[in-house]
């Protein structure tokens, strides 16, 4: 019981943090030599639910940590040095934004079975 409201409070968790990253990505647009974040939670989250890769093409996890990885994004800067592109962190926003939702609707929809569980059998 306890393992699926764990993974999916990690994720909810984990995509909370990588919208402040991205945030931050988008109030430094304009900052010159500012270089793009991104947390890497999915990687956290695959080595937590205990996924393992099948096929050498399969992305790898990363050690089971309990935090997601920071990391800076290496594509080519602009003439300030800055490398962040609006329109990919939108992007970004919006993919963490459905991770975000399906982690609450699954977290509600657990929650939601338990009370019919507990309603049925008392």
């Amino acid at each position: 019981m306890s393992d699926g409201f764990s993974i999916l409070e990690r994720l909810v968790l984990q995509s909370n943090v990588r919208n402040g990253v991205l945030a931050s990505n988008i109030a430094n647009v304009d900052t010159p030599n500012y270089k793009a974040r991104d947390v890497k939670f999915g990687e956290v989250l695959g080595a937590e639910m205990g996924l393992a890769s099948t096929d050498p093409k399969h992305l790898s996890g990363s050690s089971s940590g309990a935090t997601a990885e920071l990391r800076v994004e290496e594509t080519q800067p602009w003439s300030d040095g800055n490398n962040v592109e609006l329109d990919q962190e939108v992007a970004k926003m919006t993919e963490n934004a459905m991770f975000f939702q399906a982690g609450i609707t699954l977290l509600s929809k657990k929650v939601q079975m338990f009370k019919n569980a507990l309603r049925t059998s008392g």
